[in-house]
């Protein structure tokens, strides 16, 4: 907890004003260090994931529509040469980073993906204006405390109802980080957050029936409504100042449960970008923790999937209702569903992004095993923790091996250090020249210095 740096006007009425006027007026200087580094991380990370993305065949017609209907602009798709419009770019961008279950999130989960929600719209408009490094990591860290207490308020109960949490918080968050860089005061910016509730979107189908390419579209609408409603705020365009504890707002339409104090607590005390979470590897997070307890037991015993006679993870509800997929139906579902990950575990490396694929989706032996994965409900309650889950191996020669996993390398109890974010960035942006990935890498490591967003090259 830092000391506080800001105090809220007492006659403010709504969460969005409250939220407005602490956006609008952050400096730089009262940032933490600590939480500009890991603003940096975030962007870093952000960016390779996007790199790796732009490689991907749903991403390429993003990227081709994106070039068809924003030529002209400023603003670049990260992995390409192209340049177009800030809204273009946002929605590229955004998509691009959450192609393939690499962008990072908070811990514990709140529904907001921090990296493809905030980096995406705030590098497409702060290359749009020529904003500086400083100017950008501000709108980054605003943004980032306002989106991350809009998804607190929720409870994380938008998915129950079906919603894809990070497709609604994320257009409140890159209003706030478009926003900041177009220079809203107070009153511009509770209207882009109005205006933004309207655009909030995504739906979970796509986990029971396939169509997964959807979900890779979530966050990079999010970003490019983002760049619309702080667009339209600025020219006076208005929204809904109640939009968020209001009786048709986002608390009471959106969430099951919520609780609307947590829309403001802490506000300018305490920096939840310090709670990101980065990935390690490329698929949902809900599966990071009982992937990570395979690798334990097959470093520690040196068995196969093929040893294996059954495997039983305990895990969240959100595990047992949304990721217990024993047949996913294309790599989405795959990338989604606990079995499928743990059972891949036991057979490739799950740091290398290439292994999740059709090939795997496909192979006979993962799929016989991801039948034999039971998922069920854990019996402990780990309240700072959701993810500790616990899996029991039974081998075919009678043995059962248990591990009681509480973390995973990339959460905030085990952060990952910048020479690791390093070897991860490098890893999933193989497609570049060393020298390239190199000139990325610091660039970013360095971005307060940087004097014109406009000036920052991604391939």
């Amino acid at each position: 907890m830092a000391s506080q740096v800001w105090m809220p006007n007492c006659e403010m009425t709504t969460a969005a004003q409250t939220l407005a006027e602490f956006a609008a007026g952050l400096k730089f200087d009262s940032i933490p260090s600590a939480v500009i580094e890991r603003a940096k991380d975030c962007v870093i990370d952000t960016v390779g994931a996007c790199i790796y993305g732009s490689t991907l065949a749903w991403s390429r017609i993003v990227i081709g529509y994106a070039e068809r209907y924003g030529k002209g602009g400023r603003s670049a798709i990260i992995g390409t040469p192209l340049k177009v419009q800030a809204p273009h770019a946002a929605l590229a961008n955004g998509a691009l980073a959450h192609a393939f279950e690499m962008d990072s999130l908070v811990q514990p989960s709140v529904g907001v993906h921090p990296g493809a929600s905030l980096t995406a719209p705030g590098l497409a408009v702060a290359q749009e204006t020529g904003a500086s490094g400083k100017e950008f990591i501000t709108a980054f860290v605003a943004a980032g405390e306002v989106m991350h207490r809009i998804g607190d308020a929720s409870l994380h109960s938008s998915e129950k109802l079906g919603f894809h949490a990070p497709g609604l918080t994320g257009a409140f968050g890159g209003a706030v980080v478009a926003g900041r860089l177009l220079k809203l005061d107070t009153g511009q910016m509770t209207n882009a957050l109005g205006i933004a509730g309207s655009l909030c979107a995504g739906l979970l189908e796509f986990s029971k029936s396939g169509g997964g390419m959807v979900k890779r579209l979530h966050l990079g609408r999010a970003a490019e409504s983002g760049v619309l409603a702080a667009a339209l705020a600025r020219d006076g365009f208005t929204g809904p100042h109640t939009v968020l504890e209001g009786r048709f707002g986002y608390l009471n339409v959106f969430c099951r449960d919520g609780d609307a104090k947590r829309f403001t607590a802490g506000l300018g005390e305490i920096w939840n970008i310090l709670r990101i979470t980065f990935k390690r590897y490329s698929c949902h997070i809900t599966a990071h923790v009982p992937v990570t307890a395979v690798l334990e037991l097959k470093t520690r015993y040196g068995i196969s999937g093929d040893d294996v006679a059954s495997i039983t993870v305990a895990g969240s509800e959100k595990m047992v209702s949304h990721h217990d997929i024993p047949e996913p139906q294309d790599m989405t579902m795959a990338q989604y569903s606990t079995p499928f990950c743990v059972a891949l575990a036991f057979y490739r490396d799950p740091r290398d992004p290439d292994v999740f694929s059709d090939a795997a989706v496909n192979d006979p032996a993962i799929r016989a095993l991801c039948r034999k994965v039971k998922v069920e409900l854990r019996q402990e309650t780990h309240a700072e923790n959701p993810l500790a889950s616990r899996v029991t191996v039974r081998l075919k020669d009678g043995r059962e091996l248990v591990q009681d996993q509480q973390y995973f390398p990339g959460m905030s109890q085990q952060p990952l250090s910048r020479a690791q974010l390093q070897e991860k960035f490098n890893t999933i942006t193989a497609v570049l020249p060393a020298a390239s990935r190199e000139r990325i890498f610091a660039q970013l490591a360095a971005l307060e210095s940087a004097g014109d967003a406009g000036q920052l090259q991604f391939s």
